[in-house]
C-alpha cells in the first residue's frame, strides 16, 4: 500500500521559488536595471509614432480622404496605455495623443462586433449607442478641463454624421483649442447655413491658426469677412459656385500672406481678369499649387499672362485642370513653356472630337515629373474613338524627348503602355551624321493606364535606349518580369497587382522577357498548366477579351 501511494502523490512544482506562501503562483518579473531610462524624448517619440501612426498625419484632407491601414482607435488606445507607464513616457505620449485627433464612427478590426453587442446590452430601449458622440463628448470634457492638452491640439478629424448632428458640441470642443490648425465642419459652414453661426464665431475667435478653409455657394458674405482680419495663416483655400467680384478675390488674396494653394471650382463668372494686374489692387499671389475645375472662361492666355511674373513662374510647382474648356490640349504646350518650375500636372478632360490635323508643338517641359494625362471620350460607340488622337500626340512628345524629367505618368488608355513599344525603331547609326537624332525616351518612365471600368492602375515601367538603341546598364544582367501584390489588381493575377518591365531590343524597339525557366503566361491562363499545351498563350489571349489580357506584355 506504501508504494502505491507514490504513485497516487501530487506532484510538486518544477519552479518552487515562484510560490508564495498562500500557495499562489507569482510570475517572474525583470529586476534589472531600468534600460528605458537611457532613451531620449526623440527616440521614445518615434517609437510611439509606430504604435499609433496616424498621430503623424499633418495633411489637411478630411476625415473620408485621410486615413493610416490598421485600426486607429485601437492604436490611440495603445498610446493611451504608454502614457501611463512611466512618467518618463507621460509628456512625450501625451503629445502625440492629442496632437492629431481621429474620431471614427467604427472600430476597423475584429473588436467592433464585441463592442457593438456590448453597446446593444448598455443602451435604453435597445437603441444602439453613438459612439463617435460619446468620444467626442468626452473629448471636450477633456480639453476643458486641461488646458495643457487643449494648446497641443492641431488636428481634429470627424465622421461625416458626427460634425453634421453635433454642431453644438463642436463649437464647445473648438473654443478651447487655441492652436488648432483643421477641423472637419459640417456642409452649412461653408455655405454660410445660420445654423452653424456659434460655431463660426467661435473658431474665428479662439482659433487664429486655421490653415485651411472652403467657400461654398451662399457662402459669399463669409468669404468677404476675411477682410476684417480672421485666419490670416490660411495655406489652403477652396472656392466653389460663388458669386465674387474678381477685385474682392484679389484684395482677399492680398491680405493672406501665407496663401499656397487655390482651387477654383464651378466658377462661371470667373475669367482672365483675375489675372490682370490693376491699380490699387494686389497682385495674383505666387502659389505652389493651382486647381482649376469647370471654369471654362479660364484659357492659356490668362495662365500665360499669370506666369509672366517671375515670383509667380518660380513658385508655382502643382497645376490641376479638369474639364475647363477654355483650356484644350492643343493650347497645354503654351502653358507648360512658361511654368519653368512645374514638376506635377493633372490634366483631365471629356472629348467629342478628335485634334486637329494641323500640326500642334509637342508637350514641353525639363522640369515635369508626374503627369495625369486622363482624356475620355464620350462617344463611346465610335469606331475611332476621340481620345486616341490625343493619347497619339502624347506619345509623339515622350518620343521626342520633350519631356527629359518625367518619371510618372498615368493615363486613362489601357493600351498606351503598349503602343509606346510599337513606336518604330531607329537605325542604329542614324546620330553620327546624315539622318535625323534617335527618337525614343532618355528616362526611365513608370506608366500607370486603366480602363474606364477599371478602379485600379496597371503599373508599367519602361527602361530608356542608349542613342544606339542598346539597353545600356542592363546590358550585363537579364532583366525579370516580376509580379507584385501591393498596386492593386484583381484576384486574376494572384495578388493585387502587377509590375511590369520592357526593356529596349537592342534596335530601336522594345522586347518584353519572361522570367527564367517560365514560359510566358497571360492573365486568363493561370492554371497549374496554363504555360504549356498547344496554342497556350496566344490562344488565350486570343480567347479571351478581359482587361488584363490586353494588358498582358508576355504574349
Amino acid at each position: 500500500m506504501g508504494f502505491m501511494k507514490r504513485f497516487r502523490r501530487q506532484k510538486s512544482p518544477k519552479n518552487k521559488g515562484l510560490q508564495s506562501r498562500n500557495g499562489a503562483y507569482l510570475t517572474p518579473t525583470y529586476t534589472g536595471p531600468d534600460n528605458t531610462r537611457r532613451l531620449d524624448d526623440k527616440i521614445l517619440r518615434r517609437i510611439f509614432e509606430e504604435v499609433c501612426p496616424h498621430t503623424t498625419d499633418d495633411t489637411y484632407d478630411g476625415s473620408e480622404e485621410s486615413g493610416n491601414d490598421g485600426c486607429m482607435t485601437c492604436d490611440m488606445r495603445d498610446l493611451g496605455h504608454c502614457a501611463l507607464v512611466k512618467r518618463q513616457w507621460y509628456g512625450v505620449a501625451a503629445g502625440l495623443l492629442y496632437k492629431s485627433i481621429r474620431i471614427d464612427a467604427v472600430h476597423y478590426c475584429e473588436l467592433e462586433e464585441v463592442f457593438q453587442e456590448e453597446r446593444k446590452r448598455k443602451s435604453r430601449g435597445g437603441d444602439d449607442i453613438d459612439a463617435p458622440t460619446t468620444r467626442l463628448l468626452q473629448l471636450c470634457r477633456t480639453v476643458r478641463e486641461n488646458n495643457y492638452i487643449a494648446q497641443r491640439v492641431r488636428f481634429l478629424k470627424l465622421p461625416y454624421m458626427t460634425r453634421e448632428s453635433n454642431k453644438a458640441d463642436l463649437a464647445r470642443t473648438v473654443s478651447v483649442l487655441p492652436n488648432l490648425e483643421y477641423v472637419d465642419l459640417p456642409d452649412g459652414f461653408y455655405s454660410g447655413d445660420s445654423s452653424c453661426h456659434t460655431l463660426r464665431q467661435e473658431l474665428q475667435a479662439r482659433c487664429s491658426h486655421i490653415r485651411k478653409m472652403r467657400y461654398t455657394d451662399g457662402g459669399e458674405q463669409s468669404f468677404e469677412s476675411l477682410l476684417q482680419g480672421y485666419w490670416q495663416e490660411l495655406r489652403v483655400l477652396e472656392i466653389t459656385r460663388i458669386r465674387i467680384e474678381p477685385s474682392v478675390l484679389r484684395r482677399v488674396f492680398g491680405i493672406l500672406p501665407w496663401l499656397t494653394e487655390v482651387s477654383f471650382s464651378d466658377l462661371p463668372g470667373l475669367n482672365d481678369s483675375v489675372f490682370h494686374s490693376a491699380p490699387g489692387i494686389p497682385d495674383f499671389p505666387a502659389l505652389d499649387t493651382l486647381r482649376l475645375k469647370k471654369t471654362k472662361y479660364i484659357t492659356a492666355a490668362g495662365l500665360e499672362q499669370y506666369l509672366e511674373n517671375g515670383m509667380c513662374r518660380d513658385t508655382l510647382r502643382k497645376l490641376c485642370i479638369k474639364d475647363c474648356a477654355g483650356l484644350p490640349v492643343q493650347d497645354l504646350h503654351k502653358v507648360l513653356g512658361m511654368a519653368t518650375s512645374l514638376q506635377t500636372l493633372e490634366y483631365t478632360a471629356t472629348v467629342s472630337t478628335s485634334l486637329p490635323i494641323d500640326p500642334i508643338p509637342p508637350l514641353t517641359s525639363r522640369s515635369l515629373r508626374t503627369m495625369n494625362y486622363e482624356i475620355i471620350s464620350n462617344a463611346s460607340n465610335q469606331l475611332y474613338p476621340p481620345a486616341a488622337s490625343y493619347y497619339s500626340y502624347l506619345t509623339n512628345s515622350l518620343m521626342s524627348s520633350a519631356l527629359p524629367s518625367l518619371r510618372h505618368l498615368y493615363v486613362r488608355d489601357p493600351d498606351f503602355p503598349e503602343s509606346l513599344t510599337l513606336a518604330p525603331p531607329v537605325r542604329p547609326f542614324a546620330a553620327d551624321g546624315g539622318g535625323p537624332p534617335p527618337r525614343g525616351f532618355n528616362q526611365q518612365l513608370e506608366v500607370f493606364s486603366k480602363g474606364l471600368d477599371e478602379l485600379e492602375w496597371v503599373f508599367t515601367s519602361v527602361i530608356p535606349a542608349d542613342a544606339y538603341g542598346r539597353r545600356g546598364s542592363l546590358s550585363g544582367g537579364r532583366p525579370l518580369s516580376s509580379y507584385s501584390a501591393s498596386k492593386g489588381l484583381g484576384p486574376q493575377w494572384g495578388g493585387d497587382a502587377r509590375k511590369s518591365i520592357v526593356v529596349p531590343n537592342g534596335f530601336g524597339g522594345f522586347l518584353a522577357v519572361p522570367a527564367d525557366n517560365e514560359r510566358p503566361r497571360s492573365a486568363g491562363n493561370l492554371g497549374p498548366g496554363g504555360g504549356g499545351g498547344g496554342g497556350g498563350v496566344r490562344a488565350s489571349w486570343m480567347s479571351h477579351g478581359k482587361r488584363s489580357s490586353r494588358a498582358d506584355l508576355w504574349r
